[in-house]
């Protein structure tokens, strides 16, 4: 099923949406673990140094897999301006439009990413 404009359009609102958040979200993720707490080395427990190390280390992860679902909705949005959004990048075949409301920046059917997650494609 082809989709139609005004669908499109909503999706649009949505990636954009979802976009504008999470840049907002990698940049603050990003500047937190940027901070060095300047009395570190000086009062701290070990223990408390290693704590805010992994916590360091869980914000960076997280931003990391931000950073990912940020490039998703780029791509998709690219499909949107190409006339393509809503067609599998891999198969060609339509992306079913509940997947799309689940997952606004889905750019390929299920089969296809499951498959290209098990490294078959």
């Amino acid at each position: 099923m082809v989709l139609v404009k005004k669908q499109v359009e909503k999706f649009r609102k949505i990636l954009e949406g979802m976009r504008a958040q999470l840049t907002r979200t990698v940049k603050g993720s990003t500047e937190e673990a940027k901070n060095i707490d300047e009395s570190s080395g000086y009062s701290q427990h070990q223990a408390d140094e290693g704590t805010d190390d992994f916590d360091r280390t869980v914000s960076l992860e997280v931003t990391s897999k931000e950073f990912g679902i940020l490039k998703q909705i780029d791509r998709a949005l690219e499909k949107i301006n190409d006339n393509t959004y809503g067609v599998c990048d891999i198969t060609g075949d339509d992306i079913p439009v509940a997947r799309l409301e689940a997952v606004p920046y889905a750019t390929m059917t299920v089969d296809a990413q499951d498959k290209l997650e098990k490294g078959l494609l």
